[in-house]
């Protein structure tokens, strides 16, 4: 029986690049404990202001963290930015400084700063805008439990 010929494959169709601005979003999670208390105020003031949460034995949070990244999708990869380049900046960055540490005692670039949950998401941004391999750091968000959580669009954002 003849063999049959196979066609050669046709050729890849050109790539067809499309612009427009994407932000992506790459969510991690740690636990973490802290004490809301400012040291420059009385312990009556520190107690009215933040009630359970200035408890001096500390208290403990499962945070949920949203790293957004905004920017022009790369033609040769169609990525704004690797999120697995992303996961592991947020872990170096981060995670590894602060899951299952007293955010308080533990991590020095927190070292004087109140750790709210509005702090922390500054704080935060400060530790990964500098890393990203590509595209602008648009948003970091930060869950202190699923109905409270702070949103921070960086510095320059009015």
């Amino acid at each position: 029986m003849p063999k049959k010929s196979v066609p050669a494959p046709s050729p890849a169709p050109a790539l067809r690049p499309l612009r427009g601005t994407v932000i992506v979003t790459r969510q991690a999670h740690f636990n973490a404990a802290h004490r809301l208390h400012n040291p420059t105020k009385s312990a009556q003031w520190n107690t009215d202001q933040f009630g359970l949460c200035n408890n001096p034995r500390w208290h403990g949070h499962n945070y949920v963290l949203e790293v957004s990244v905004r920017g022009q999708p790369d033609p040769a990869t169609g990525y704004v930015i690797d999120l697995t380049d992303l996961n592991a900046l947020i872990q170096t960055h981060i995670l590894s400084h602060c899951d299952h540490r007293n955010l308080n005692e533990e991590v020095e670039f927190l070292r004087g700063v109140i750790p709210s949950t509005e702090n922390l998401a500054i704080a935060f941004w400060h530790q990964l805008a500098p890393h990203l391999p590509s595209g602008k750091l648009h948003c970091v968000k930060l869950y202190e439990t699923p109905r409270n959580f702070a949103e921070f669009y960086g510095p320059d954002a009015g």
